[in-house]
């Protein structure tokens, strides 16, 4: 249960992370709202796996599923370049999180 809160809690960062970019510095209502409850989830998720997991490896996971998520979407929706360097890279944050589920 504490790893399915977990990536669920990471997938809320990305989404936080990107209401916080579309806020404009907190002028706009809606991305500002999104990000004020996104965060308040996101954060309660992390503190609840961390009652499971080892602090270190959960906020790696928490920080590695939001980054990933927050730049392919960037990517997606064409806010950010594409390159096979990047996808290379975002690949291997994956592996390195998978690979701690395993370890633990």
């Amino acid at each position: 249960m504490s790893w399915l809160v977990l990536i669920a809690s990471g997938v809320l960062e990305a989404v936080w992370a990107t209401a916080l970019g579309k806020s404009e510095g907190f002028t706009r209502v809606q991305p500002t709202v999104i990000f004020g409850v996104a965060i308040v989830a996101s954060m309660g998720g992390l503190a609840f796996a961390m009652r499971d997991l080892p602090v270190g490896t959960a906020y790696a996971v928490w920080v590695g599923v939001g980054a990933v998520l927050t730049v392919a979407y960037a990517m997606i929706t064409g806010a950010e370049s594409v390159s096979v360097v990047k996808i290379l890279l975002l690949t291997g944050i994956i592996g390195c999180v998978a690979g701690l589920k395993f370890l633990h």
